[in-house]
């Protein structure tokens, strides 16, 4: 898609999506806030969240670690739990985005507009389907191809928890109000960080480095370390860049659930392009100073006869 093709209109297919949004807005006009609300939707929040960016994103994307067949389940499930559609379909359009990144070819590029990379490109049919690449990877996993295709079992599964934990009050702090704020929270990845922040390396897209967005999404904010070194279970690649998804991991690697976590090699944290590359040829580089110049001297006056 390109600026020269028209955009499908997809908000006419996202009808269940608003009603959800704007009912949970108008709701909370009438529910009493309360601090055990607010833990619910908080803590809702970072578990499904961690489903999308250490489940979704880094493990089945970018198999940035490993983990056995028990956790695996575990990290699509909290992920399908997010009502952001399926596993292998997630994290196979994410694959496709990293191949096309900022071009013309790209999903969800911001340069088609902010609600279109916001959240427009998921309610269009041509990427209704799950890519048959990704399909074929986790094919020896049919529990997987199942919660794929019948992603919807799990936020359903997760409001049957909350309401049995803690009746309707946390099914609509911890369900309906904890996914507006994650969905939004996650789609600004795709719209905002290629738009606002700063750039350490030089890709060919305009991915970016945005703190605020890793506060909100568990890490997923140094966004311009990921698109120049996708295949890491970090993306805050030096201990200034808060990546609470990647601290997660670390613990559960000390308990033995994780293991083999990719991080980046020394020649990326040098900001070479490549093995060997000069140090600092993969960054982005200052504009060069201008050259002072002396000025011209003036031209001597002629003397009149």
């Amino acid at each position: 898609m390109n600026d020269a093709t028209p955009r499908p209109p997809w908000w006419r297919n996202g009808v269940p999506f608003y009603v959800i949004q704007i009912a949970t807005v108008l709701a909370l006009f009438f529910v009493d806030l309360t601090w055990e609300g607010v833990a619910v939707a908080l803590g809702s929040y970072v578990l499904r969240m961690f489903g999308i960016t250490a489940g979704y994103h880094r493990y089945f994307a970018h198999r940035g670690f490993k983990t056995g067949r028990g956790f695996q389940f575990v990290l699509a499930f909290l992920g399908s739990a997010s009502a952001q559609k399926g596993v292998l379909w997630w994290s196979g359009h994410h694959v496709d985005h990293h191949r096309f990144s900022d071009t013309e070819r790209d999903l969800h590029s911001p340069k088609q507009g902010f609600w279109w990379s916001h959240l427009g490109w998921m309610m269009v049919p041509e990427f209704e389907g799950t890519p048959k690449k990704q399909l074929d990877q986790f094919a020896a996993f049919p529990e997987l191809v199942w919660l794929n295709h019948w992603w919807v079992v799990a936020p359903v599964a997760w409001c049957v928890a909350l309401l049995a934990l803690g009746g309707w009050t946390w099914v609509f702090w911890g369900f309906f109000v904890s996914t507006l704020f994650l969905w939004h929270g996650t789609f600004t990845i795709n719209s905002l960080a290629h738009v606002w922040g700063r750039r350490r390396y030089a890709t060919t897209d305009t991915s970016r480095n945005n703190f605020w967005l890793s506060l909100i999404t568990l890490g997923e904010g140094w966004h311009n370390n990921h698109h120049h070194y996708p295949s890491t279970a970090n993306q805050g690649f030096f201990w200034w860049e808060v990546d609470m998804s990647y601290v997660a991991l670390l613990g559960l690697e000390r308990l033995g659930v994780v293991w083999d976590l990719r991080r980046p090699p020394g020649w990326v944290l040098e900001g070479r392009a490549r093995r060997g590359a000069p140090i600092g040829s993969a960054l982005v580089q200052p504009p060069a100073p201008a050259v002072a110049t002396a000025p011209a001297a003036p031209l001597a006056l002629q003397e009149s006869d």
